[in-house]
């Protein structure tokens, strides 16, 4: 008997977790933090619906927190089994998973420090310390290569293109003649995306797990290269330092080897790019060492204007460094996270430089309801940041096309090659866009499409 339950990522875009049962083995794919919504944040402090000490494994698909967020909870309940995933992805997640560590530990320090926790003391989710134990636990797999993180199941990595390092998996369960075929999409990256490689079409299987994060809708048809080229030299022109808030890992080294690559090409001046964000500097570091990895269809850069480093970037990690941006002039090009403006450095430069004419904001991806990107994106004319009102008089702009996730067409494209499955199962979407991709599915393809509900489980045969 083999059985998959949805533990999370199911009608939602975050919380991934399948647990895969094939005789003896229990075997966890991904294990993210829940995001966004409080009743979804609220999930992360409730124990999960299976026994932790009785997870044989965890398998990665990639990095991103809401696939590997949860890990130092689960080893904090007694998960002592092994965590497979590509070498890039180890190193991604030890640098995400500190991070949210150190967030997790600095939000019980304020929620004491104010008294608003409705637990007395407030603790953190997880700490650094759980962080360290859970690293200890990490083993490293090649793509293409079959390995067995608990007998009789066996998996292998292909490159999913979505983030340096991600997958989708290849499942076999080998206990009857003829193996039982699964395939989990993970996230599933963009066609022609900078630095990623296409993502690996998918193998045939009797179960397809597929996420479905834009599965209702396409992304804006654009030169990004041009656009962008565009927007710089357009702030250059003002004269001010442009502001990219940017996710710190993925989105920021994707700007920058566009930019070198605009800049080698003689498309925009010659500007310093800074990049202040510490988290997003010691991926960039990865990210050089992973040099193999990238896909640089966009243009080569040479020896004047080596991948993510040289003269022209600056990577700032100390607080004093970012300070120190604060007197610079411009035109010049700061990237910082957050990338929707809800924290991090990008915060103290909006709240200084939005009243200068000069100065031109870069909204370099979606930016959600309730945040100060969407505010910005709306034409805000002013915005609260630490309890002030500030002026909006800088120029406002948006470069689309930098998204990670394969939308609509592309996840179509994905698909097309695949034989017929028995079943496919939709996570990682709002039901909305699950329920337009099913729909879709069924009806050109003929396959037998369903979409769980958060906790459901299904017997495989």
């Amino acid at each position: 008997m083999v059985r998959l339950t949805f533990h999370g990522a199911a009608q939602t875009v975050t919380g991934s977790k399948y647990l895969l049962e094939a005789g003896d083995a229990r075997v966890l794919v991904d294990c993210g933090l829940f995001q966004g919504l409080k009743k979804l944040r609220e999930l992360n402090w409730t124990d999960p619906d299976f026994n932790v000490r009785q997870i044989d494994s965890v398998v990665l698909t990639h990095a991103h927190l809401d696939h590997v967020g949860y890990l130092p909870r689960i080893v904090k309940q007694g998960f002592r089994g092994k965590v497979y995933c590509t070498p890039a992805t180890a190193q991604l997640a030890e640098i995400i998973m500190l991070d949210s560590a150190k967030i997790q530990e600095q939000d019980a320090d304020y929620a004491n420090k104010k008294g608003f926790s409705k637990h007395i003391p407030a603790f953190p989710l997880y700490e650094g310390s759980d962080v360290k134990e859970t690293l200890k636990l990490f083993r490293t797999q090649t793509r293409e290569h079959w390995f067995s993180p608990a007998e009789p199941i066996h998996m292998r990595f292909h490159d999913a293109g979505h983030l340096l390092g991600s997958n989708l998996i290849e499942v076999e369960v080998r206990d009857r003649k003829d193996p039982l075929r699964i395939v989990f999409s993970g996230d599933v990256g963009r066609y022609d995306g900078p630095l990623y490689h296409d993502p690996t079409p998918p193998p045939a299987c009797d179960y397809m797990i597929c996420e479905s994060t834009y599965g209702n809708r396409d992304h804006p048809e654009v030169d990004l290269m041009q656009s962008l080229a565009d927007v710089v030299n357009r702030s250059a022109k003002r004269g001010g330092l442009m502001l990219v808030a940017a996710f710190a890992i993925g989105r920021s080294q994707q700007l920058i080897y566009l930019l070198q690559l605009l800049k080698k090409e003689g498309r925009i001046p010659d500007l310093k790019i800074y990049l202040d964000s510490p988290m997003s500097c010691n991926a960039t570091g990865v990210y050089r060492e992973f040099n193999e990895d990238h896909d640089l269809s966009e243009g080569e850069l040479d020896r004047d204007h080596p991948l993510l480093a040289g003269p022209g970037v600056v990577l700032c990690r100390k607080a004093e460094e970012s300070k120190a941006l604060n007197r610079l002039s411009g035109p010049g090009i700061v990237i910082a996270s957050s990338g929707m403006m809800t924290g991090g450095r990008i915060v103290h430069h909006l709240k200084q430089r939005l009243p200068d004419k000069k100065t031109t904001v870069v909204l370099s991806g979606y930016m959600a309801e309730g945040t100060r990107g969407r505010y910005l994106e709306d034409g805000a004319e002013t915005l609260r940041m630490h309890g002030q009102e500030i002026p909006v008089r800088a120029a406002i702009e948006k470069i689309p096309g930098l998204s990670g996730h394969a939308d609509r067409s592309g996840l179509l494209r994905w698909l097309a090659p695949l034989p017929d499955p028995k079943r496919v199962f939709l996570t990682h979407g709002e039901i909305e866009s699950s329920e337009s991709l099913a729909e879709e599915l069924r009806t050109s393809r003929g396959w037998n499409v369903h979409i769980p509900a958060l906790g459901e489980s299904q017997e495989l045969d």
